[in-house]
């Protein structure tokens, strides 16, 4: 038996102490603090209200990097320890890296989260005029409920290549005297049939369709509001409807992230599954100038739709940046690669469900993620048996356990609701092929994949000083 001692005692009661704070950790915050946490959610605020898509966003964290001194991966001849470099793939995902003292082949400390998130897609033909309005026909983008996405005001965010090579950016519907979208829904008093379905039928797919305009063009006989359309397009942006052709417009909510809630503890916002984590993970190896081991930051696309494409994880772009640090640093083998792979550390930074109060029946309350506990830790994912799932093992949970604890960060473990209830899949099994430890990581979500998704603030700040921890702390 374990003899007890003045100083054990004292270790027991700063556990416990710190235990009791953790549960909640609005609790431990002081004032000074309190002031830290609102000024770096002021900041995430910004980031999300002005990057609605994953090219905006890789764009803004690569104009960021490089105000900091990062330098384009494809531009250095050669690389040493303390080097920062950034990687853009296609416009739609970024790779930041710290380079590090020690040897590739001994491991990387790595972040990965995804800045794609649910939306309606713009379809290649999709301007059309039916019964006086001009309208735009979508394709909805990942796991979405239909019904959400009606009478709400929408914006257009995108890019249009021309034939040329001409790239035009769009964003309509975001500033204050900007025009807003919307998609109709049939009003309470003839709505006996729809209210008689069931929630995924209520709204179709295929009825999800933007109303574009509805004035018709002065001199037009045929589809004169389309000639509206068209006549707007070209005059603000120099499009034409073949330019479509070669589009990428996404139709997301319109409107500024917000404080939520009387107190103002919660922010609620479009797309923070999952960019609350890719900005937490980008601000925490902002903050690193140097490290024992080459730090990394990966903020990817398509993992909404399966992580697919060349600019989804399943590409092998992060692996191709690797083997060009390694060539850079004058240690490139095709071992040297895979050991630096295997040898890794990886936090999947990827949100969780929030325990909703309101929707009980569909969580189990003791392995939920609660809002105001910090970041919550999914040691699997997956559904029906744990099916495509990463399941981290208990030595590296342990580890971070300690480096959590040591850096003061507030943190629990949950599962993504009730066993048979339903489930979700992230990158990490994807990276867990390549034998290195990883584990999904990052905010509770209240309302996740609706158009505006609620988090709050302490749980945002506590995953920056989680992820920050982690990068210094695995050594």
């Amino acid at each position: 038996m374990e003899k007890v001692t003045k100083k054990s005692t004292k270790k027991a009661a700063v556990a416990k102490e710190r235990a009791e704070k953790s549960v909640n950790a609005w609790n431990k915050y002081d004032e000074a603090t309190l002031a830290k946490v609102n000024a770096f959610c002021e900041q995430y605020k910004k980031f999300i209200s002005e990057n609605k898509t994953e090219r905006e966003c890789s764009d803004a964290i690569v104009a960021k990097a490089v105000k900091l001194g990062y330098r384009n991966l494809t531009e250095c001849k050669s690389l040493k320890a303390g080097d920062r470099v950034y990687y853009q793939m296609m416009g739609k995902a970024v790779a930041l890296f710290v380079i590090g003292e020690k040897p590739l082949a001994e491991g990387m400390n790595i972040l990965g989260a995804h800045i794609d998130s649910p939306r309606l897609d713009v379809k290649q033909n999709p301007l059309y005029e039916k019964d006086g309005f001009a309208l735009l026909d979508t394709h909805y983008y990942g796991g979405i409920k239909k019904y959400q996405w009606v009478t709400i005001p929408l914006s257009i965010h995108g890019v249009v290549v021309k034939k040329d090579g001409t790239k035009v950016s769009i964003a309509i519907g975001e500033k204050d005297d900007d025009p807003v979208f919307g998609i109709s829904d049939l009003l309470i008093h003839l709505a006996a049939d729809q209210l008689g379905k069931n929630a995924a039928k209520v709204v179709e797919g295929e009825n999800l369709d933007v109303t574009f305009a509805s004035q018709p063009l002065t001199g037009e006989s045929k589809d004169a509001v389309m000639a509206t359309a068209l006549e707007a397009l070209y005059k603000q942006y120099g499009i034409e409807k073949e330019d479509f052709l070669s589009a990428e417009l996404e139709v997301v909510p319109a409107g500024k992230a917000r404080d939520y809630g009387i107190d103002r503890s919660m922010i609620a916002g479009y797309g923070q599954d999952d960019r609350v984590c890719a900005f937490t993970s980008a601000e925490a190896i902002f903050g690193i100038r140097k490290s024992k081991h080459t730090l990394a930051c990966l903020l990817v696309d398509k993992e909404e739709i399966g992580s697919v494409g060349a600019t989804g994880m399943h590409s092998r772009f992060f692996e191709n940046c690797v083997a060009e640090i390694a060539d850079r640093l004058g240690q490139y083998s095709e071992l040297t690669v895979r050991r630096a792979l295997q040898n890794s550390f990886m936090l999947s930074s990827d949100v969780s469900a929030a325990y909703d109060p309101l929707y009980a029946e569909a969580f189990e309350k003791r392995n939920s993620a609660f809002m105001g506990r910090g970041i919550a830790f999914n040691k699997y994912t997956g559904s029906r048996g744990k099916y495509s799932s990463n399941d981290a093992n208990a030595e590296y949970m342990a580890t971070l356990r300690r480096i959590l604890d040591d850096a003061d960060v507030s943190y629990h473990t949950a599962e993504l609701g009730k066993v048979d209830q339903g489930g979700g899949g992230t990158i990490a099994y994807i990276m867990a092929n390549y034998g290195m430890n990883v584990i999904d990581s990052g905010v509770a979500v209240l309302s996740m994949h609706s158009p505006w998704e609620v988090t709050s603030k302490a749980d945002i700040y506590e995953s920056f000083k989680g992820y920050t921890a982690f990068l210094k702390g695995i050594q």
